[in-house]
């Protein structure tokens, strides 16, 4: 990065600047080679596809069968991680390389989606959720999510 980026970049975050409006290009690709359809999705509905919960609608499970645009963020394989480690979730112990090879394309987190996240509105501290958000945000995706909390930020929303 030249000098007067990386001045910019430190004019802005040391300003506060660099809110959602710091996500100023999607890095996954340019917007005429987007699918309208480009959806990430919250760690709790790629557990129901996994184990065909009842609580996913058919067009969902089907939605997630057959769309190619569908992206998981490897801070959901972190969460499962995580929640197997403290005893919230269990087997299979190789859950999260079975969501990683389910076929999802990764939406790699960035440093622009890091500090996106951090300057969230504190509406929901769960810190999974807010770089979902995020990356949403930043990549100009949708969010597919149940959850009541990320209903209150400014994303493209699927409710599930």
């Amino acid at each position: 990065m030249g000098f007067r980026a990386w001045t910019a970049v430190t004019i802005a975050l040391a300003t506060g600047s660099a809110g959602p409006s710091f996500c100023f290009a999607p890095a996954l690709a340019t917007a005429a080679s987007r699918s309208l359809y480009e959806t990430t999705f919250d760690t709790h509905v790629i557990l129901w596809w996994l184990t065909d919960d009842a609580a996913l609608s058919d067009e969902m499970k089907t939605r997630l069968d057959d769309e190619p645009d569908v992206y998981v963020s490897p801070a959901s394989l972190w969460e499962v991680t995580i929640k197997q480690s403290i005893g919230k979730l269990s087997e299979p112990i190789d859950l999260a390389e079975e969501i990683g090879n389910s076929g999802f394309r990764e939406l790699p987190i960035t440093f622009r989606h890091a500090i996106v996240a951090g300057r969230l509105p504190l509406i929901h501290r769960d810190p999974f959720d807010r770089m979902l958000v995020a990356q949403a945000q930043c990549e100009a995706m949708t969010l597919a999510s149940r959850d009541p909390h990320i209903r209150r930020y400014d994303v493209a929303l699927l409710p599930v």
